[in-house]
């Protein structure tokens, strides 16, 4: 197999090494080397990565390159490295959740979708970090530190997905796996100058959810194109029955890359969908946006919403997810859990059962509102976060413009809106915003409609780099060459994560 550089290898999509490993351009071994030469001369100065298991990952790889030289039929991602979100489960490779209880634990099994993105081939390199259990939209905890944005590693990298977001961003791995509650696959996508897909629920099993009926968190894709998102997302689909919201979806129309025809879309556009709380600034980004892409569709309208009692409703339902995930480590070792699980217990411990009928009921309401949106349009567009990329080292925002925000979620109400709603939401990189950092774009489809939702994003993709100002940023990697140690400050290495293969 032919031999390309290292760097020019790491920063090619997904979608091109897959097929120069088919055709032999470039052997998986030699792919995955590149990654890891990336991953220790880039990481240290964004701490993205959590555990590394390089030791598998080179068996797989050479069983991989095997495979090609034979003849063998390959998998979908065949010899493609990946980072896995460390809240999911994989098999042999510690999995720590962000939290100090979980300093020690390597699970004895995939959860679901990473089993099914290994058996598409792909080779788990390393996981990547999160805010402690997921909460907040910082990825940065006790066990591996804060996550650095990959523009200036001094501001967050945006949560829960912050680290798959930076690895990502810096051409360290060509794909990394996600989650999505209320934005954490689209928060970091935006800040961070990627593309975060939130799938329709049961798309993309869920195994390990105590609530399995509840709708508002997922799993997805992330890449740094439209194309390289939809080639993982292929692989993450599949019917489960340990997830009672699973449902099929042909991974060939996933996978293919049939654009939209932009223009005969209709597009409805919010700043804030009537209620949410944006800076002055992302609003006026978001306007200018709006100016230099409206000539591509058949209108593109500000719409007024009224969705009704969104940041109420939230509270609700996502607190009783809390409850149901983490009551009992609340109750015996509430010392150990940090301030933003806490709170979300503690809201729930706090409400009745009237609260939570009265949540699922406005759910209702919500929803059915949003979708006679789509009765006059094809898609919503938003932007995919209130504010640009703040200091790590501020957990939250607590204030926006002036104005004091009710919690440490409350800045996220763009991206809980759509979640609330069900519909499919993706983050497409569109341009800076006022201060130079990624502005993302938020895209919403109609309720079911993620194959429709993902040929208009990649059209748009298309057509933003041809627009002055609206494609894709890149960080400046080379500003990345010297470490930053004080990522790590909030660290204290967990037990035994050196015995992982790193």
């Amino acid at each position: 197999m032919s031999r390309a550089s290292s760097t020019s290898l790491t920063g090619l999509p997904a979608t091109t090494l897959r097929r120069m490993i088919g055709a032999k351009e470039v052997s998986p071994v030699e792919l995955l080397e590149a990654c890891i030469a990336r991953i220790e001369a880039i990481d240290p100065a964004v701490n993205a990565i959590a555990a590394k298991g390089y030791e598998r990952a080179r068996a797989e790889a050479l069983a991989a390159e095997t495979a090609v030289r034979r003849g063998e039929p390959l998998a979908r991602l065949h010899g493609l490295p990946v980072g896995i979100k460390d809240l999911q489960d994989t098999e042999g490779l510690l999995t720590t959740y962000g939290s100090p209880l979980y300093r020690s634990h390597v699970p004895a099994r995939d959860s679901a979708q990473v089993a099914l993105v290994r058996a598409a081939g792909a080779i788990v390199v390393a996981k990547t970090n999160v805010p402690e259990f997921g909460a907040g939209a910082n990825s940065r905890n006790p066990v591996w530190g804060a996550t650095g944005n990959p523009f200036d590693p001094t501001l967050t990298a945006g949560g829960s997905s912050g680290g798959s977001a930076a690895a990502l961003a810096t051409d360290m791995l060509p794909l990394c796996t996600g989650s999505d509650t209320g934005g954490s696959l689209r928060t970091p996508a935006a800040m961070c100058g990627v593309v975060g897909f939130r799938p329709s629920p049961g798309l993309v099993p869920m195994d390990g959810r105590p609530l399995g009926w509840t709708p508002i968190s997922v799993l997805g894709p992330m890449g740094r194109t439209v194309a390289d998102a939809r080639l993982l997302f292929a692989a993450q689909v599949g019917v489960d029955t340990r997830d009672p919201l699973s449902r099929p979806l042909d991974p060939q129309a996933v996978a293919g890359e049939r654009l939209a025809d932009l223009g005969s879309l209709r597009v409805a556009w919010t700043t804030d969908f009537g209620q949410c709380p944006v800076s002055t600034e992302m609003r006026a980004v978001m306007r200018q946006r709006v100016a230099a892409m409206r000539q591509l569709f058949r209108s593109a309208d500000e719409v007024a919403f009224d969705l009704g009692e969104a940041d109420r409703c939230f509270d609700i339902v996502r607190a009783q997810n809390f409850l149901a995930s983490h009551q009992e480590r609340y109750d015996k070792q509430r010392e150990q859990l940090g301030p933003n699980i806490r709170a979300n217990i503690e809201l729930a411990s706090a409400m009745t059962l009237a609260d939570a009928a009265w949540a699922h009921a406005e759910q209702t309401r919500m929803f059915r509102r949003f979708q006679a949106t789509f009765r006059d349009y094809d898609l919503v567009l938003a932007p995919a976060t209130a504010v640009s990329p703040f200091p790590w080292t501020q957990l939250y925002v607590e204030e926006l413009d002036g104005h004091k925000l009710r919690n440490y979620y409350h800045w996220l109400a763009l991206a809980y809106v759509p979640t609330l709603a069900t519909n499919p939401a993706l983050s497409l990189p569109c341009g800076a915003d006022a201060r130079g950092l990624p502005f993302g774009l938020q895209v919403i489809g109609r309720f079911g409609g993620d194959i429709e939702l993902l040929n208009a994003a990649q059209a748009l993709e298309h057509a933003f780099a041809g627009i002055d100002g609206l494609a894709r940023l890149r960080p400046d990697t080379a500003a990345l060459s010297v470490p930053r140690p004080g990522l790590k400050s909030i660290v204290t290495a967990p037990p035994g994560a050196q015995a992982t293969p790193r």
